[in-house]
């Protein structure tokens, strides 16, 4: 991985007098804008502290997802009589096999955006730690880029959970679980967001013991709460001991392990674990760039800030990505890349406040969301109707064993806007891309109905969703002349069996 993302004795190009766009991060966001702007003709720099691809290829969605479809597939051996398949006699967990193939697999994919390929697509590529000297400059290790515009894609760093003694005895995150090489006995998983969950039913599934502090009464607090409950239930069944309305306070080593006070409601219990893996979010990268330098605002929380045009304080530059926004997601940050190479680039207006999101927490079964929650559109006096699927009524679920789970579509009520949507269960991650493209497209939900998916497919909750609202739309008056005119049109024949029997 190391040579494909930041080959040794890498030397950094010769700088023109001005590039016409520099992006400083080689993440998701910063890979987009450069590929795209360099696709335009536009002389562009790319900078890249450490490794090409970021967060989400090195230390996040690629290997998290490779290790996940690797612990659902020894949850599935152990589950074979559900499927009227014998279990086999030994499940042995290869861990360090596991590993390897996502390392491959993580490698693979770096490929696809190595240096040699990015300065073949006419990417000037620098390696080293940037920072701002003035407005229309950067100093990379020594060496000064000017620039027409410029992107900011720093990304964002694991934040550290303020637990005494933590530091000292070591803890995971998600920059480092990775290179674990050989499966805990067991660990304690604090923070009961999507990394929380996902990291804590996998290893669970590989057969660590798995502990889960959430401090909150039910995990995943931004998503609905039935989805959320969903989730807390399918950790249980995978045997994750989960702690809610819980806190670590503190931390001490003994013997090579971790004992960790668990405060919850004002009384305190101590457990004593292998690991700790702290998921409790990430905060901005923006420590070292000098942005004051440049004229740039921020905050250490929120980050860079920027207007609907991703613009920051700095008419000049731009940020885009977990940077700057409050959804810190790979598609988010391609998207957001996108608008500020056009904005920048071509003087356009695209604004984020249009853009249309999609996200999934990969737990068993996935939880996806897009749009409006109800209570947020409540908060917008925005009137709501909700549409419900259970997933035990779609004939697809009920073959692959995938019961569990909902499609709910929110409308704007006494329409087919749709407004969002919510869905749990398997195959969640891909249903959710139907309901986006509807929004995106201005397509109703009613129209949906008539759309011919093939069956059987988890999909077909979707559609019945929207068989259920086209229902609820047809208009009393034409529901009555629909009766009138098949009464009327039954009649003679209803006659004519009188006349026989008389």
């Amino acid at each position: 991985m190391m040579i494909n993302a930041q080959p040794p004795g890498w030397r950094n190009p010769r700088p023109p007098a001005r590039y016409r766009f520099l992006v400083i991060g080689g993440g998701p966001a910063g890979l987009m804008a450069a590929r795209t702007a360099a696709a335009m003709g536009a002389r562009v720099a790319l900078i890249e502290a450490h490794l090409i691809g970021g967060i989400s290829a090195n230390n996040g969605c690629i290997p998290s997802k490779t290790l996940i479809r690797t612990a659902q597939a020894y949850a599935m051996m152990r589950e074979a009589p559900r499927y009227g398949a014998l279990r086999p006699c030994e499940i042995s967990v290869d861990f360090p096999a596991a590993m390897v193939r996502m390392r491959r697999i993580r490698e693979r994919l770096v490929r696809i955006d190595s240096p040699a390929k990015l300065a073949a697509a006419g990417i000037d590529l620098y390696f080293g730690h940037a920072h701002f000297v003035g407005p229309d400059s950067v100093d990379v290790d020594g060496i000064k880029l000017r620039f027409g515009k410029a992107l900011i894609a720093t990304g964002s760093r694991a934040m550290l959970p303020e637990i005494e003694g933590l530091e000292k005895a070591g803890f995971l995150n998600n920059e480092t679980i990775f290179d674990l090489q050989e499966l805990p006995a067991s660990l304690l998983v604090v923070g009961g967001g999507p990394l929380g969950c996902e990291l804590a039913q996998a290893f669970a599934r590989f057969g660590t013991r798995t502990l889960i502090s959430h401090r909150e009464p039910l995990f995943l607090p931004a998503e609905e709460r039935d989805a959320a409950q969903m989730v807390s239930d399918a950790l249980a069944r995978d045997g994750v001991e989960i702690h809610l309305n819980s806190q670590p306070t503190r931390v001490r080593e003994q013997d090579g392990r971790k004992h960790v006070d668990l405060l919850n409601e004002g009384n305190t219990a101590t457990t004593v674990v292998d690991h700790i893996l702290t998921g409790i979010g990430r905060l901005p990268a923006v420590e070292g760039l000098c942005l004051a330098a440049a004229g740039i605002q921020y905050d250490e929380v929120t980050g860079i800030h920027v207007d609907d045009f991703l613009r920051t304080s700095n008419s000049h530059v731009y940020a885009a990505g977990d940077v700057c926004l409050k959804f810190r997601f790979t598609n988010t940050a391609e998207a957001s890349a996108r608008i500020v190479v056009h904005n920048a680039l071509l003087f356009g207006r695209q604004r984020l406040s249009a853009l249309t999101v999609p996200w999934c927490t990969h737990t068993d079964p996935q939880v996806a969301h897009v749009g409006l929650y109800v209570k947020e559109a409540r908060e917008r006096n925005i009137p709501v109707k909700t549409f419900t699927v259970p997933m035990h009524d779609v004939d697809r679920a009920i073959t692959d064993g995938a019961e569990d789970g909902f499609v709910k579509i929110h409308v704007r009520e006494g329409t087919d806007q749709i407004l969002g949507a919510t869905i749990v269960g398997r195959g969640a991650a891909e249903m959710i891309n139907v309901v986006s493209l509807a929004m995106v497209a201005g397509v109703g939900l009613c129209r949906l109905a008539s759309v011919i998916h093939a069956y059987p497919t988890q999909g077909e909750a979707v559609r019945q969703a929207a068989q259920a609202c086209a229902d609820t739309l047809m208009s009393p008056l034409l529901v009555g002349i629909r009766r009138w005119w098949l009464k009327a049109r039954d009649a003679p024949q209803r006659a004519a069996r009188s006349g026989q029997t008389s």
